[in-house]
């Protein structure tokens, strides 16, 4: 039966010499390796953090040019000038996102959500001193009114449906004695040609047009009895 290779300790000058030399070439091929494998290291240590520094300019490019936009944006909101004129010729989609737009304008995160199933709420917007607003807006040819039906509906869902501290009415056109006098009585407000016009046009905050409290002190609206 054979037996396994074991080294043994150089005998001679020559095979101490020989092994020395074995040695030192094992030394320096390790020490180039470490020096290859150390010099990768860094190449890509290097290249991961001049990586993460255009990570960082990019954001800090993109925040600051949302920072920009934004300021644009409240700039023209803040002189945003409607004319009857311009509603008149809107159709009812142009007319919801005209709403929302001059809602921002007063301080509100308004958005738009008229539509199929829309449950009698044409633009919602928050407010945090006011609370909730559901706007219905309705759009009509020039001497338009609007009846009490819209009124009861918007009164029937502002609370349930959408969490809402105030309703409101708007149009284009007018509402008729009935309506008005309706939603005098059960806190359905109603902005209709006049109202819009001085909302508008001349500035006016809506809030303040149509005297909204403080949030109701229900906290929300109730469905009409």
């Amino acid at each position: 039966m054979s037996r396994g290779w074991r080294l043994r300790r150089p005998r001679g000058p020559v095979e101490v010499a020989s092994a020395a030399v074995v040695a030192l070439a094992v030394l320096v091929i390790a020490l180039r390796t470490v020096t290859v494998a150390a010099g990768a290291l860094v190449d890509a240590w290097l290249a991961l953090l001049a990586l993460a520094l255009l990570g960082v300019v990019a954001a800090v490019w993109r925040g600051r040019r949302a920072v920009a936009g934004r300021r644009r944006d409240n700039a023209r909101l803040a002189a945003l000038r409607i004319t009857l004129t311009e509603f008149d010729a809107m159709d009812d989609r142009r007319f919801e996102y005209a709403l929302r737009d001059l809602l921002v304008r007063d301080g509100w995160m308004a958005r738009r959500v008229g539509g199929g199933g829309d449950q009698a709420a044409d633009v919602i917007g928050d407010h945090a001193v006011l609370g909730r607003i559901v706007v219905q807006a309705k759009h009509t040819r020039v001497g338009g009114k609007v009846g009490s039906a819209v009124m009861y509906a918007v009164k029937g869902t502002a609370g349930p449906a959408h969490r809402a501290d105030h309703a409101v009415v708007v149009t284009n056109g007018f509402l008729t004695r009935d309506a008005m006098a309706w939603g005098d009585r059960h806190a359905v407000h109603w902005v209709d040609r006049e109202k819009l016009r001085r909302w508008a046009e001349e500035g006016a905050a809506l809030h303040e047009l149509i005297r909204l409290p403080v949030r109701a002190r229900s906290g929300r609206l109730k469905r009409a009895a």
